[in-house]
């Protein structure tokens, strides 16, 4: 938790309480399904809490502003990212149903009150249309586009930026940046987290 504080200094109590929370349930529902690695739960404020705030450290997404979250897992980076902006409305999607049961359960644990969940796989969201699509290493950017386009708003949104993909990547990006036929900003999360964990970890946005 500490290394949170260190970043971030503006939270609410209630903000701070939901993310002092998450350890103990994320340890205790890790055991029943496990959608964390035994070795990163230890980690898991840096390694999936404080990657997720790279995006919040990034982008200011504003009230009333809609945002999925594609292949969520475990809830990352959608659980920190509705911590962290509770105006937001955040869907967060899996094709594994017991997953979802974690997310489900961590939310009403912290009282998360902005979030949402589907089971279902992406391909078949019908209907509904977002601000920004937010991902984390679910799959190649060239697939993660594909999917995200039809779900994103056309034109500007509350924010005044365009509608978006920002997703979390790690290693070297060149092929798949070439193969996704995009053009994305890219930031060294290094930059913003100056921690060892983060070296050659990046956040890609491609806007609509």
């Amino acid at each position: 938790m500490e290394i949170i504080l260190k970043y971030f200094a503006d939270f609410t109590p209630e903000q701070l309480a939901q993310l002092k929370a998450l350890e103990a349930l994320y340890t205790e529902w890790n055991e029943k399904i496990n959608v964390i690695s035994r070795k990163d739960i230890e980690g898991l404020y840096e390694k999936h809490v404080l990657h997720s705030l790279s995006i919040a450290a990034a982008f200011e997404f504003q009230p009333g502003a809609e945002v999925v979250d594609l292949g969520t897992g475990g809830g990352f980076p959608g659980i920190p990212l509705a911590i962290f902006f509770p105006e937001v409305k955040f869907h967060l999607v899996d094709s594994i149903a017991k997953k979802l049961k974690v997310v489900e359960a961590v939310a009403e644990g912290i009282g998360l009150k902005n979030v949402t969940t589907q089971h279902t796989r992406v391909e078949e969201i019908k209907g509904r249309k977002f601000d920004f699509v937010v991902s984390r290493a679910v799959a190649p950017l060239k697939d993660l586009w594909k999917w995200s386009r039809p779900l994103l708003k056309t034109g500007m949104n509350t924010a005044v930026q365009a509608p978006g993909l920002i997703c979390l990547k790690g290693g070297d990006l060149a092929m798949e940046i070439q193969e996704s036929g995009t053009r994305p900003r890219i930031m060294e999360i290094h930059d913003i987290f100056p921690e060892e964990y983060f070296r050659e970890k990046y956040i890609l946005c491609v806007y609509r």
